[in-house]
């Protein structure tokens, strides 16, 4: 979540009267994240939260993504829900941005998860998997193998001024990669980006799943492989086994994955790093000064990149293979 956008309370009053909610009390910019403008909001009725879609995000992609969670949420899975005008529409318009309101998710973010978190999220994340199966819409994944040579060639000029020889590095990567990308892995919907701030807890139980803006279709174990790189390791770069064992058994409890699929995950996982160290480098080097944004460093990624590369077997991530 971010703040690109300003909105005036006269906008946001105005908007508000399309909608049952209430009269409006309260709000402020949510400055965590780093893709759409997001607004807390307080009515006589209830908490909210107001996006305003940016950047990344195509106007056409959002029946996909408000029609997942509602998907997602007659399925089980606990997620905010996209609040219907009173005309029956979910996407409306504020400052010259396509926007939605969505329900407040109850619960916290967990700035240092345990194994026991690191096994509710596997648990969560297989549950998300198997609750997908049924929708009906479909969406590409735009940041996947095919998408990173573009997004490389407008940060690749800059690129060793955040570390010199990084350009050439992520040449090989990107090689390699492009090379032996699996195919044959099984497919779905997958959250694509599920990194701590978008799981909700209440206790030890996770509450909800937030933020499906990066939602598609693609492999599977793409996500898992997304989760290890975002939960599993710590602030020193160093790679932690029991969290990454907790967080593979309880996803298998819920789906045990196929043999191809974890023989897949040190790849998986190296393409993963590479996905979120090319965002963060050109966000890093093209952000604007001022905005309400929290730019994440693209060395943290560039240190897991490394590790995976040296991985030779799915077992060093806590997961035995046949």
């Amino acid at each position: 979540m971010a703040v690109y956008t300003d909105i005036t309370e006269l906008e946001l009053g105005a908007l508000l009267k399309e909608y049952d909610v209430g009269d409006l009390l309260s709000y402020k910019g949510i400055a965590e994240g780093s893709e759409n403008s997001n607004y807390m909001l307080h009515t006589s009725k209830a908490a909210f939260i107001l996006t305003l879609y940016e950047r990344r995000v195509e106007r056409s992609d959002l029946p996909f993504f408000l029609g997942l969670m509602e998907h997602l949420a007659q399925n089980g899975v606990n997620c905010p829900l996209p609040v219907h005008r009173r005309d029956g529409v979910v996407v409306s318009e504020i400052a010259e941005r396509p926007a939605a309101l969505i329900t407040f998710l109850e619960g916290m973010w967990l700035r240092k998860p345990a194994p026991r978190h690191c096994r509710e999220v596997g648990k969560a994340m297989a549950g998300m998997h198997l609750a997908g199966q049924g929708f009906e819409l479909t969406r590409p994944n735009a940041l996947t193998v095919g998408d990173w040579r573009p997004l490389w060639e407008k940060a690749k000029p800059r690129a060793d001024e955040v570390e010199p020889g990084l350009m050439s590095e992520v040449e090989a990567d990107l090689a390699a990669l492009t090379e032996g990308w699996p195919q044959d892995l099984p497919t779905g919907i997958i959250h694509a980006d599920l990194f701590p701030d978008n799981v909700f807890f209440l206790g030890d139980e996770v509450s909800g799943i937030i933020d499906f803006y990066f939602a598609c279709n693609d492999l599977l174990a793409y996500d898992i492989a997304t989760c290890l790189n975002a939960w599993c390791f710590e602030a020193d770069g160093s790679y932690n086994l029991t969290k990454g064992t907790a967080l593979l058994e309880g996803y298998q409890s819920v789906r045990p994955l196929e043999q191809a699929e974890i023989a897949a995950l040190p790849l998986l996982a190296r393409g993963s790093a590479l996905r979120f160290m090319l965002t963060r480098l050109y966000d890093w080097l093209t952000i604007p000064d001022g905005a309400l944004v929290n730019k994440r460093d693209p060395m943290e990624y560039v240190r897991r990149l490394r590790f995976h590369r040296q991985i030779s077997s799915p077992s060093e991530y806590g997961i035995g293979i046949k």
